[in-house]
């Protein structure tokens, strides 16, 4: 068994989670044009606080084996239009890319401006905890934090993925990795 089919087995609340936010941003590229709901948008709670930080919007970007950030690419350099971008991206990301959960990364990402000071504070914790809650399932992930540099793969993901929706991502934008501690998280039911 090769480590990473070793990682994927090691914790059934990791595929339980991966199938289920890909079934939700189906659902979102399919029905609602793309836009993130509370499905994707967990509050972010910092170790030794009581209340939410606030809600973070959540990338869940393909493993890098599966990685579909060429096509993305090219949907986005193909046309200034920010209509035409939307469109097919909407149309790459509501077909195929989220069917298989086994296909993508157990780090989540997500954006925040240049020199945004709660992302670093979220970065200086190095810890957080996501609570995702929507369609009557409740998942509270503990996770490890970390800034992602512009050449990490999953920076690019998330970078070329919020172009398709948001033409005016500043140069400089922070992108933070966060990564579940599977058994020190929970889901309900």
């Amino acid at each position: 068994m090769s480590a990473v089919q070793h990682e994927r087995a090691a914790h059934p609340l990791r595929d339980r989670f991966l199938r289920w936010q890909c079934r939700v941003r189906q659902i979102a590229m399919r029905e609602k044009g793309g836009r993130p709901d509370e499905a994707v948008t967990p509050a972010l709670t910092l170790p030794g606080e009581g209340a939410p930080m606030g809600h973070v919007i959540t990338v869940l970007n393909k493993s890098w084996a599966y990685s579909r950030t060429p096509e993305i690419q090219h949907i986005v350099r193909a046309t200034n239009d920010p209509a035409q971008r939307r469109e097919k991206g909407l149309r790459l990301l509501s077909e195929m890319y989220y069917q298989r959960h086994d296909e993508f990364s157990e780090t989540l990402t997500a954006t925040f401006p240049p020199g945004s000071p709660g992302a670093n504070r979220i970065a200086a914790a190095g810890r957080c905890r996501l609570a995702f809650e929507a369609y009557s399932q409740r998942f509270d992930l503990d996770c490890a934090v970390r800034r992602l540099e512009p050449k990490h793969p999953l920076y690019q993901a998330t970078w070329w993925h919020n172009l398709l929706f948001n033409p005016d991502l500043a140069a400089g934008t922070v992108v933070l990795g966060f990564t579940p501690d599977w058994p020190a998280s929970s889901a309900d039911p």
